[in-house]
């Protein structure tokens, strides 16, 4: 499959679990978590020939959970071992579906909380034979309210098993629920909260009234094969939809859509049938897409760690990758967390031509940020590659953030050149 050297997570993770022992795991998203635990459990069922369930994968989101299962039957192609994925979202067929691969067996199942607990009250699982539970994603399912959903299936399981806890962040609550269900685990810290060194990150300074024609503008200067952009809510996913099909190759996802819609956008967007998928975060974890060039945050987001999911998105397995963020002046303080928790100041970038200036963000640290764009003329309008004029609004006085402005020198564009790195030469990427 092209992997020439493990991942660092895979290189610490894989002695302790091939050793038996519990364990907790975070690293950031893109770095190879879910091959860190798929191929020590494979190693162990290959050499136990034993066939019954041997491990139960749980996971946030049904996209998760089908991507881990397709990842699972990669690496198992020559070993006959098989794996079930369980979620829910499906109609009454895929249920049916479900069951009946229960019944006829697999080593391995990857399920949803929701969906795994109907088919454990239902008395269709026998967990008897179980030896490893593998919670990945620990933080999100945290956020989504599954803790008490996974303590009931616990309650399911041998006591006498292995458990992984493996997450991209390691807020307290993640920490202090793992007690609940680990015994004296061994923990693996690496890069908690940093992005990727192959991402270009950049921010603009805007007010809402701008972003649409901004996204418009930067989908035109470049021919891209793949874009995300991240909206806060799905009704703004769905007015922005609305807005860019007119001039673009894009299709929207969010969770009005049936599962059969999002399992065809999604992968219409894998093939490169579509370019540019406008998202909630939804789509900022579980999505494993190879060469996505820019990740666009149409809003900022609330949490920080939010943000590096959605960064995390690009510049997989060491390529390389853009991310800008749109900051509007009540999400300043919301995108100064996010410079605290990655550690480094983001590029700030002024307008481009034709745009009235926007609001007055502060830096989080000192130093100097280049911009890539000209600073925007005052009453000046031009169109945009694409054709698409900016609509003229007379000056109004805009509000500013209490702090004083960021200074840009006049420097070149920052480098989008990647670190180099000892992992280039992989050619696939496996990661939650």
């Amino acid at each position: 499959m092209g992997f020439e050297q493990p991942t660092p997570i895979q290189e610490k993770a894989i002695p302790v679990m091939l050793e038996g022992k519990d364990l907790i795991a975070c690293a950031q998203t893109g770095t190879g978590k879910t091959a860190a635990f798929i191929l020590p459990i494979l190693n162990k069922i290959s050499k136990s020939g034993n066939n019954k369930l041997n491990t139960l994968i749980l996971a946030p989101t049904r996209e998760l959970a089908i991507q881990i299962d397709q990842q699972i039957q990669g690496f198992a192609y020559f070993l006959g071992i098989s794996s079930i994925p369980i979620y829910g979202g499906g109609d009454g067929i895929v249920w049916e579906q479900q069951k009946k691969a229960l019944e006829t067996g697999a080593e391995i199942v990857v399920a949803t909380p929701g969906r795994l607990i109907a088919l454990l009250a239902g008395g269709k699982m026998d967990l008897s034979s179980l030896e490893h539970l593998i919670l990945d994603e620990a933080d999100r399912m945290m956020d989504m309210g599954f803790s008490d959903d996974i303590l009931k299936i616990v309650n399911y399981l041998p006591k006498d098993r292995q458990t992984v806890l493996f997450s991209a962040t390691m807020p307290p609550k993640i920490r202090q629920f793992s007690m609940k269900i680990l015994r004296n685990p061994e923990e693996i810290s690496i890069a908690i909260g940093k992005t990727a060194a192959g991402v270009t990150q950049a921010m603009y300074a805007v007010y809402d009234t701008q972003k649409e024609e901004l996204v418009k503008y930067i989908l035109s200067q470049k021919n891209y094969e793949a874009v995300i952009i991240f909206a806060s809510t799905k009704d703004k996913v769905k007015a922005l939809f609305k807005t860019l099909k007119k001039h673009f190759d894009v299709e929207a996802f969010h969770s009005d859509l049936e599962q059969v819609e999002r399992e065809k956008i999604m992968s219409a967007f894998k093939n490169k049938a579509v370019k540019i998928l406008v998202g909630t975060d939804i789509i900022s974890r579980g999505i494993d897409v190879v060469g996505i060039e820019l990740v666009i945050n149409y809003d900022t987001p609330g949490d920080p760690e939010d943000y590096v999911h959605r960064v995390g998105r690009t510049a997989r397995a060491d390529m390389e990758g853009e991310a800008i963020t749109f900051v509007n002046p009540k999400d300043a303080y919301k995108f100064q967390r996010i410079e605290e928790l990655i550690g480094m100041e983001i590029s700030r970038l002024s307008l481009p031509e034709g745009f009235e200036s926007g609001p007055e963000l502060k830096s989080s640290k000192t130093g100097s940020s280049s911009p890539s764009h000209k600073k925007s003329s005052k009453g000046k309008f031009s169109k945009n590659k694409s054709g698409n004029k900016h609509p003229k609004e007379e000056p109004k006085p805009r509000p500013k953030i209490d702090t004083p402005e960021v200074k840009t020198p006049p420097t070149s564009p920052p480098s989008t050149s990647a670190i180099p790195s000892k992992y280039g030469k992989r050619r696939n990427v496996i990661d939650d």
